[in-house]
């Protein structure tokens, strides 16, 4: 073994000892992986190839958020501007993550959950999703939000929505909701429902942007931005990550 791999390796073991499970790490962690075509551009490659590099990575990722004792981890695999690119493209994408998160069920480590305005996908990718989803564990294990076809302020018009409907099915108006409704009653209709917030939002490739992703939930959240490109992403990026977190002081807004 090259003297380069030992130095890392003892590298990423002190890393993991400082951030371990007990060191008050994050316990929701929101991811932006970004950067696939950029890789697959660098490399000669095209697109598809950067995607599906991408998407064999994600297994391994979550398996080291387990490791350093995350609970919810949620993925941004396409966003609802995606699906506005080149047809061709988008087809290829919706191909891998499929392909992506039917792994992530049969694998039976973790609760899958898809987010996002799935009735924009294709019905029978929709309905293989909702499957898989339903063939994951119900209790124990990470939980897993994948984030397809998702929109921040789309989620947000549509917790309104189905609060505006809740409230219909239970016969009040709209005047009564408007006296009461709170921040928490648009919360229990997010996709995310019954879930913490994010206590760290990670975006690879070096861009430092939230792209839409979680608006309502990352609002004290704290954020990382990371050079390397998602194809590229190590365990030393996330122990780097987790790090930086526990450095940092929340203080919530106040």
């Amino acid at each position: 073994m090259a003297l380069r791999d030992l130095l890392y390796r003892a590298y990423e073991r002190r890393l993991a000892g400082d951030v371990g499970p007990t060191t008050g790490g994050p316990h929701h962690v929101g991811v932006m992986l970004d950067g696939n075509r950029r890789w697959a551009k660098k490399s000669g490659l095209a697109s598809a190839h950067g995607h599906q590099r991408g998407a064999d990575k994600i297994i391994d990722f979550l398996g080291w958020c387990e490791d350093a004792g995350v609970g919810v981890v949620t993925l941004y695999l396409l966003s609802m501007d995606n699906l506005r690119r080149d047809p061709e493209e988008v087809a290829e994408l919706l191909d891998i993550i499929e392909g992506a998160v039917l792994g992530l069920a049969e694998t039976g480590r973790w609760r899958v959950h898809p987010i996002g305005a799935l009735d924009l996908l294709p019905e029978a990718m929709a309905l293989r999703l909702a499957d898989a989803a339903a063939s994951t564990p119900e209790d124990g294990g990470m939980h897993v939000n994948v984030a397809i076809g998702y929109g921040g302020r789309q989620e947000i018009a549509d917790a309104v929505r189905s609060l505006l409907r809740d409230t219909a099915d239970r016969g009040g108006s709209l005047e009564q909701l408007a006296e009461v409704v709170t921040v928490d009653h648009i919360a229990e209709h997010l996709y995310t429902k019954g879930q913490p917030d994010p206590d760290l939002v990670i975006r690879t490739s070096g861009e430092q942007r939230l792209s839409g992703f979680l608006l309502w939930q990352s609002a004290n959240s704290e954020f990382y931005f990371c050079e390397a490109l998602w194809p590229d992403f190590r365990r030393v990026d996330l122990l780097r990550a987790l790090r930086a977190y526990a450095a940092r002081e929340r203080r919530y807004g106040r």
